[in-house]
């Protein structure tokens, strides 16, 4: 007879006390039978989806569960692998982006350095056009001939030939331009001190384009434009139309003071015949400054 989890086995035992108080009485020894039940535990199988074995045939055998575990594994290392291969070769493009940045920026200073040495260094050059000024703040250069002397838009030329009024003026035309007309304090400022330089003595002085032929006390500049009275540089006392030389008295204008003239005051009159050094005046070309430079 047999029960689940039960196992029944016969056992028998040999009394040998009682065969020995006998005295062998008996030729076969007695037996004892007992029962004896014992529990057969049952082996549990691994849970479903676990990564345990079981036997079949006398091998281990794999389950599903770990099967699915073990790919899954094997995917997230490849995963792994790639990443960090991944940033093994971003950080090596990085360090060797660095290092071309550093090399870049060490050829901009050193040319940087060169560049402001050369600029720094003073070159030999050679004026192409020596006789024009610095340019103004348009660009323009103004230009003017040799024996002319430049000052704002004009050129001047300072004849040191005694001739009368109306023959400077002829000169001057000749020359291309015509006995000076006073515009400016600016001008007459540059005018008294040029002359000063230029005058020997203080009757050394010299005809401007300012006359009153036509009509006493009305003083006109040679291109017939009226002298601007708030705009003049009368000597004190001038002009006196002094007829003590000359009875058609002094109608022609000079000017200079060999010491200087307070207040810029270097205007005389004069008769016109009276020989004098005389100044003409040009505008000046215009161009630009041009260098040759090693």
């Amino acid at each position: 007879m047999s029960e689940a989890g039960v196992v029944y086995a016969d056992v028998k035992f040999k009394d040998k006390r009682r065969a020995q108080q006998h005295n062998n009485a008996f030729s076969e020894d007695e037996t004892t039978y007992s029962e004896v039940k014992i529990n057969k535990t049952p082996q549990n199988d691994p849970p479903e989806g676990s990564c345990g074995t079981g036997s079949a045939g006398g091998s281990k055998v794999s389950s599903g569960g770990c099967n699915r575990e073990r790919a899954a594994l094997v995917v997230l290392s490849v995963i792994l692998a790639a990443a960090l291969a991944a940033l093994g070769f971003l950080y090596n493009d990085n360090m060797q982006t660095k290092q071309h940045l550093q090399i870049m920026t060490a050829k901009h200073d050193a040319v940087k350095k060169n560049l402001t040495d050369t600029l720094s260094q003073p070159k030999k050059c050679d004026v192409v056009q020596p006789s024009c000024r610095p340019p103004t703040e348009d660009g323009t250069c103004f230009k003017c001939d040799p024996d002319w002397e430049p000052h704002g838009d004009k050129c001047y030329r300072f004849l040191t030939e005694k001739l009368t009024w109306d023959q400077s003026r002829s000169k001057c035309e000749e020359l291309g331009g015509h006995l000076v007309k006073i515009d400016s304090q600016d001008e007459q400022r540059f005018l008294e001190r040029t002359l000063k330089s230029k005058m020997d003595e203080d009757e050394d002085k010299f005809w401007i384009g300012l006359t009153d032929q036509e009509k006493e006390d009305e003083w006109l500049w040679v291109d017939r434009s009226n002298l601007d009275k708030s705009l003049t540089f009368w000597s004190a006392g001038e002009p006196d139309n002094w007829t003590g030389r000359n009875s058609d008295g002094e109608d022609c204008a000079r000017m200079g003071e060999k010491g200087g003239a307070a207040g810029l005051k270097s205007w005389f009159d004069r008769e016109c015949n009276k020989p004098q050094k005389s100044i003409c005046e040009k505008l000046a070309s215009t161009g630009r400054v041009k260098f040759n430079c090693e």
